[in-house]
């Protein structure tokens, strides 16, 4: 095996597609595999013997490039019925979206997914523990009305505190950049912001501020869950509370994944249309 090469882990079933990005040796001598998931947000390490090739033509069994295209056309089709009427004579503007990740392979994703979505957004790469710093002057720049932190987390310990926020990767530096963000803007309808990742300390997060977080379950979250939710909020009118259950049933993790609070849309619909458009 070698650095590239696309394997799944023996011992947790062979659920999650990886690619090994690097291969070391820990302290007794022994080489240990560097994993970084194709879909779901998540960094591991393993032992050489635990990990099985995956061929490439078996690489549709492991990922959801299928679900994923028809979820992104699901939303398209939604909103499309659901503000008909305001398209047919009308315009409008979609919240704007500013995406801040410590992975630029999962932004690079996530970019072409709200570009498919029609969605203007700006991505960031930033590590996660220097999110906090650059969050306002980034706030200042663009102005979005959506704001999106992510990147990787972990729970160290399975069997430590949940509720231990030292028991988490980087749920803490989500958590001081919710905090920064809202020092910029403290109104939940004015700037909306999703913050975590793979089983992130959800509670702490909103707690923080933010009106969607990662992870109710302490599950994995897939890169295209916070894109999914920002849909609903970019294209829902700002005079309406979207319904919690309509955000989150089109996402692929679900309420396992992801949840959050009541938050009005960021979708303005003018008239008329312009003869010159």
């Amino acid at each position: 095996m070698k650095v590239g090469d696309l394997v799944v882990r023996k011992s947790h079933g062979k659920d999650v597609l990886f690619r090994i990005i690097d291969i070391v040796e820990n302290k007794n001598k022994k080489k240990q595999v560097i994993l970084k998931g194709i879909d779901f947000r998540l960094m591991a390490d393993s032992s050489m013997d635990d990990l099985e090739m995956v061929r490439s033509e078996n690489v549709k069994e492991y990922i959801f490039s299928r679900q994923i295209e028809n979820l992104l056309n699901r939303a398209l089709k939604n909103r499309l019925d659901r503000n008909r009427k305001y398209y047919r004579n009308g315009f409008g503007r979609p919240g704007k979206v500013l995406h801040l990740d410590g992975d630029g392979e999962y932004l690079k994703i996530c970019l072409e997914a709200y570009k498919k979505l029609q969605i203007e957004a700006v991505g960031k790469i930033v590590a996660e523990g220097d999110q906090y710093k650059v969050v306002g002057s980034l706030l200042a720049e663009y102005s979005p009305d959506i704001l999106v932190i992510t990147g990787h987390d972990s729970i160290l310990n399975s069997k430590g505190d949940m509720k231990n926020i030292n028991n988490y990767r980087n749920s803490k530096n989500f958590i001081r950049a919710v905090q920064e963000a809202r020092k910029y803007e403290n109104g939940m309808d004015e700037l909306v912001i999703f913050a975590g990742a793979c089983q992130s300390y959800y509670e702490a997060i909103l707690n923080a501020g933010a009106n969607f977080a990662s992870s109710p379950h302490r599950i994995l979250i897939h890169c295209l869950d916070p894109v999914l939710i920002v849909e609903k909020i970019a294209y829902s009118k700002i005079d309406k509370v979207m319904p919690l259950e309509e955000i989150f049933k089109n996402t692929i993790t679900g309420t396992k994944g992801v949840g959050g609070l009541e938050t009005r849309g960021k979708y303005r619909s003018g008239l008329p249309k312009s003869l010159y458009e």
